[in-house]
């Protein structure tokens, strides 16, 4: 492999890591997830995505952290989150 090359797939790596991995590991502390039975991790690794999918979806400002601990407080705003879903039908 070409030097040129090995810089290209490095820094396609890293784009992927910085931008889904490290926020879900920064919002969700997915690094910090010690689930290894069946498909447990598969499972919270979706549910995971989809949360954060959610947040970036909603039009409020704020984190996606601070989003994601509002609508485990406020049923109203889960609601509000949840329907954006079924708007995609």
């Amino acid at each position: 492999m070409s030097p040129a090359r090995m810089i290209d797939v490095t820094r396609q790596h890293w784009a992927i890591e910085n931008s889904l991995h490290w926020v879900l590991d920064v919002t969700c502390k997915e690094d910090e997830n010690r689930t290894r039975r069946g498909h447990g991790a598969e499972n919270l690794a979706l549910l995971r995505k989809l949360a954060l999918n959610a947040t970036e979806r909603e039009p409020s400002k704020g984190s996606k952290k601070g989003k994601r601990k509002t609508a485990g407080w406020d049923d109203d705003y889960l609601l509000a989150i949840i329907q954006q879903f079924a708007q995609l039908r």
